[in-house]
């Protein structure tokens, strides 16, 4: 089992990466970036089951080509190379552009996203509403964009560490809703008694498996 120390003295080191990094999400929906939002939604999409690097490398990939906001499905596919189930998550992004991109005017995210109460129920109505994101993605997403503070994105990264730290007694096979969200709120309880704040944890923990404060 890792210490408590151990993971102190790696967050001493990059709290001002960390920070920085969350800093630059932020200012994607303060500034009203719909374009920037719109990017990380597609990102998103293509990341279960695919690598970060990887899922980023694809998403510059469609913008260079032109085929973030126009062309076909399989224009979209031939973009996603290293992707995983790159038929499906091509038609998912296909789906996205459709519901969020206006042919004359382009993305309009971030009315739409200020239109909700509270975050928990903006989660809620992309899982439900946006075909491709489970409670991790739309929470990776929400992340991304300077709104998940309070959000957990269940990794299997996130998880072998949790477990580690006994947090929780073993990484799930499965996660269901109430899972998930039993998960996060243990997440959150061990976030609020090390002092620092979930997203950071989040993105304190990938970086101790990967190496690199990423997305």
């Amino acid at each position: 089992m890792d210490t408590l120390g151990e993971l102190r003295e790696i967050y001493r080191k990059i709290a001002s990466e960390i920070k920085a990094r969350l800093g630059e999400f932020r200012q994607l929906i303060e500034r009203c970036d719909d374009y920037a939002i719109y990017k990380e939604l597609i990102f998103c999409l293509l990341t279960p089951q695919s690598k970060a690097r990887v899922c980023w490398q694809a998403v510059c990939r469609l913008e260079e080509a032109g085929f973030l906001l126009r062309g076909g499905q399989e224009q979209i596919r031939s973009c996603l190379i290293g992707v995983r189930f790159k038929n499906n998550k091509a038609r998912y992004i296909l789906e996205a552009r459709n519901r969020f991109v206006c042919p004359s005017s382009g993305p309009y995210m971030a009315d739409f996203i200020k239109g909700f109460d509270n975050v928990l129920d903006l989660r809620k109505w992309l899982v439900r509403d946006v075909k491709g994101l489970g409670y991790k993605e739309a929470s990776h997403f929400l992340r991304n964009i300077g709104l998940g503070r309070d959000l957990a994105i269940l990794d299997r990264h996130i998880l072998k560490n949790l477990c580690s730290f006994g947090v929780i007694d073993e990484v799930p096979s499965s996660l269901t809703v109430g899972r998930y969200l039993e998960i996060e709120a243990r997440m959150r309880e061990f976030s609020d008694e090390i002092d620092i704040p979930m997203d950071e944890l989040d993105l304190l923990l990938w970086y101790k498996e990967a190496g690199e404060v990423f997305k």
